[in-house]
């Protein structure tokens, strides 16, 4: 069998460039025993895969160039040596960025296709999902009646995370870059959304979001951008705000060390707590996520939102989308 898959060509720093990436066809083994063969029907490219492309090791090894990198997808069992398994059955794996692939069995998760969509968990029922959940359960530790900021609400955490806040009895300002993505916050449940790219003076435009919905403040932000956000974050908080930082896009690309922001006082002068997290490092609340999603997406509180690609070939243009502000919801492949 033969199956395409995308290899990093070098490892690099600043913009991202189609020339980084190439296609190769190559033959996949037949499965021995305890392996499954899978071919994929839905990859998942993620923002946290931009450093793993610079060959330095962070949380996790660098991509290796010239071999097929690594992401999440969804993909049905084609044939199977191992009695956890069974031909037709869904899985999610790390073995992204491929059309299909031969692997040992373990390590891989069934999902429930017939519940929901499979390109779902992916998204709102996958890493996104529990990503938005972690932040605002455990490390913002959302009150109801409380005001939460979510920066890039538009994306595929941000539009999990307003649609949680708002099920946890908070009021939500959303930021999103343009109109359109500024609309699908408010259809999502956002009380306001703010257009970053339409405003000189981010602070001051959040202020009259939160005065334009009753509320008192900011209490809590949810950090995914960075940059000039991080800084009007800091300046809006309440005494006593939290942040909960999983992602700061706004630099990923950066090829020199940028000045951060200058007004880091403020965490001391307003008692500000900031932590940033890795959603692996709290797998434990993967329980009590899918049991908060469930209820939530049967009472119609919840619902996904995604943008496809489609194609294997269109791998790199998804990925380099998530940095020019192609998405809408979860960036998705369908091979």
């Amino acid at each position: 069998m033969k199956s395409r898959e995308v290899h990093l060509t070098e490892n690099f720093v600043g913009e991202i460039k189609p020339d980084y990436f190439e296609i190769e066809e190559v033959e996949i083994a037949e499965p021995k025993e305890g392996e499954v063969q899978v071919e994929n029907e839905w990859l998942s490219v993620d923002p946290y895969m931009r450093g793993r492309m610079t060959g330095v090791k962070t949380y996790v090894e660098p991509f290796e160039p010239g071999k097929p990198m690594e992401g999440g997808a969804v993909g049905r069992v084609v044939k199977s040596k191992s009695d956890r398994y069974a031909e037709g059955d869904y899985v999610f794996s790390m073995y992204g960025w491929r059309e299909a692939w031969t692997a040992p069995a373990k390590g891989l998760m069934k999902v429930d296709a017939d519940l929901l969509p499979p390109q779902t968990y992916l998204g709102i029922a996958g890493m996104p999902g529990l990503t938005a959940y972690v932040g605002l359960k455990r490390i913002i530790d959302l009150k109801e009646g409380e005001t939460l900021w979510m920066s890039a609400g538009a994306g595929a955490v941000g539009t999990s995370g307003i649609q949680f806040a708002k099920a946890m009895g908070a009021k939500v300002i959303a930021t999103a870059g343009g109109k359109e993505k500024c609309d699908l916050c408010r259809e999502l449940g956002a009380d306001a959304a703010v257009d970053y790219k339409a405003t000189d003076n981010l602070a001051k435009a959040i202020r009259q979001a939160a005065r334009d919905i009753g509320s008192s403040g900011i209490d809590a932000y949810y950090e995914n951008v960075g940059g000039d956000h991080l800084q009007a974050a800091l300046d809006v908080l309440k005494q006593y705000g939290r942040i909960a930082a999983c992602g700061m896009i706004a630099r990923y690309n950066d090829d020199r060390s940028v000045p951060g922001p200058s007004n880091l006082v403020q965490i001391v002068a307003k008692s500000l707590k900031m932590q940033g997290f890795i959603v692996m490092d709290h797998i434990d609340l993967n329980e009590a996520f899918v049991k908060d999603l469930s209820g939530w997406m049967m009472a119609g509180k919840v619902t996904s939102k995604e943008t496809i690609y489609e194609g294997i070939e269109k791998m790199p243009d998804a990925f380099i989308g998530l940095f020019t502000g192609e998405n809408v919801g979860k960036m998705l492949v369908k091979v």
